[in-house]
C-alpha cells in the first residue's frame, strides 16, 4: 500500500549468518527491512521495545541441541510468541582473505556450535591450527573482511564468501552432513493463528514445589490426553539452586481440545505456565491423534457427563 513503510525484521546477525539464511525464507522478508543484531536478547529486545514487528533466532540445532540463550530469553521477561519456524541446512566453509593458502592458517575463528560441527574436520586438515571464538561466524568473517581479526581464516556459513569478499578454502566441512538448525520467528503476544493439523506448542512449566514424581505427573499431563512431546528440557531460573523450569514443545494446536486440556492440567499443578504459540510445524506432517482423544472425543465425553449430572 502507498505510503505504508515495509516491515521490520531483525536477526542474529552480522550480515551471512545462517540466521540470514532464515530470515529470508519469510515471504515479507522481500519487502521488508532486516536488521542485523548482535545477539539473541538484542534482537528479542527489539521486538519488546516495538522496533521491529518480529525476530528471527535459532532455538534447536540437531548436533548441539537447543541454543539455551533463546530459551531463557522466552521464558522470561516481556511475553513474547513464537509464530512460525524454519530450518536450514548447516553446512561451512573455510573462508579467509584473498591470497591466504590453507597452510597459512594457524588460527581460526568460528563461534562454538560451529567449532563443534567441525571440529574432526579441523583437527584432520588443520591439526596445528588454534581455534578461537567471535560472537558468530559471520563476525568471524567480517573480522577478516575490515582486518581486525586475530585468526587467519573463518568457519562460517557460506553466504558470507559473498558478503564479505572472502575465498573458499574448502566447502561443506561439516562434520555431520546432514545437519540442521531450526528458527523461530518471535513476534509481540497475539491470537495464534487458526490450527493446521500440522500444528507445534511450545511453552515454558515453572515448578511449584520439587516434589518425588513431579516429572512424571506433568508428563502425565499430556500423555493422559494422547499428546506427544518433541521435547523437553530444564533450565535453571536463576533464583537459587535446583530451581528449574521445564521448556516443552509438543505436538498439536491450544485449539485442540486435549492440548488445551493438557495445558489446564499443567497450569493447575505449576507455578505457572508461559504460554509461548502454536504454529505449524516447519516439515507439515499432520499430528497422529489417537483413538479417543480428538475434539469430537472430547466433546461426546462432556456430553455423557452432563447427561449424568442432569440424572439421565
Amino acid at each position: 500500500m502507498p505510503g505504508v513503510p515495509p516491515a521490520r525484521y531483525a536477526y542474529l546477525g552480522p550480515e551471512g549468518t545462517f540466521t540470514e539464511q532464515a530470515v529470508r525464507q519469510l515471504a515479507a522478508s522481500r519487502t521488508a527491512e532486516l536488521l542485523p543484531c548482535a545477539t539473541v536478547t538484542v534482537a528479542l529486545d527489539q521486538v519488546r521495545d516495538g522496533e521491529v514487528a518480529g525476530a528471527v533466532v535459532p532455538i534447536e540445532n540437531s548436533v548441539e541441541g537447543s541454543v539455551p540463550v533463546t530459551l531463557d530469553e522466552l521464558a522470561t521477561g516481556e511475553p513474547l510468541m513464537i509464530t512460525r519456524e524454519m530450518t536450514v541446512p548447516i553446512q561451512f566453509s573455510l573462508l579467509a582473505r584473498p591470497g591466504v593458502r590453507a597452510e597459512d592458517v594457524t588460527r581460526v575463528g568460528t563461534h562454538p556450535h560451529a567449532a563443534a560441527q567441525t571440529r574432526r574436520w579441523v583437527s584432520t586438515h588443520l591439526p596445528h591450527a588454534v581455534v578461537v571464538h567471535p560472537t558468530s561466524t559471520a563476525a568471524a568473517a567480517a573480522g577478516l573482511a575490515d582486518g581486525t581479526a586475530t585468526w587467519d581464516a573463518a568457519v562460517t556459513a557460506p553466504l558470507a564468501a559473498e558478503h564479505y569478499h572472502l575465498a573458499e578454502l574448502a566447502i561443506g566441512i561439516a562434520d555431520t552432513p546432514d545437519a540442521e538448525t531450526r528458527f523461530v520467528l518471535v513476534t509481540r503476544p497475539g491470537a495464534p493463528a487458526p490450527a493446521t493439523g500440522a500444528d507445534k506448542t511450545s511453552m515454558v512449566a515453572f515448578i511449584r514445589d520439587d516434589h518425588p514424581g513431579l516429572l512424571l505427573e506433568m508428563l502425565e499431563e499430556f500423555a493422559l490426553r494422547g499428546v506427544n512431546l518433541s521435547r523437553i528440557e530444564s533450565r535453571p531460573t536463576g533464583q537459587g539452586l535446583g530451581r528449574y523450569c521445564f521448556s516443552i514443545d509438543c505436538e498439536g494446536h491450544i485449539g485442540d481440545a486435549r492440548v488445551g486440556e493438557a495445558l489446564m492440567g499443567l497450569h493447575r499443578m505449576c507455578d505457572d505456565v508461559r504460554f509461548l504459540g502454536s504454529y505449524e510445524r516447519i516439515d507439515g506432517l499432520p499430528t497422529d491423534v489417537r483413538k479417543g482423544t480428538n475434539d469430537a472425543d472430547f466433546r461426546e465425553a462432556e456430553a455423557w457427563l452432563a447427561r449424568l449430572r442432569n440424572g439421565h
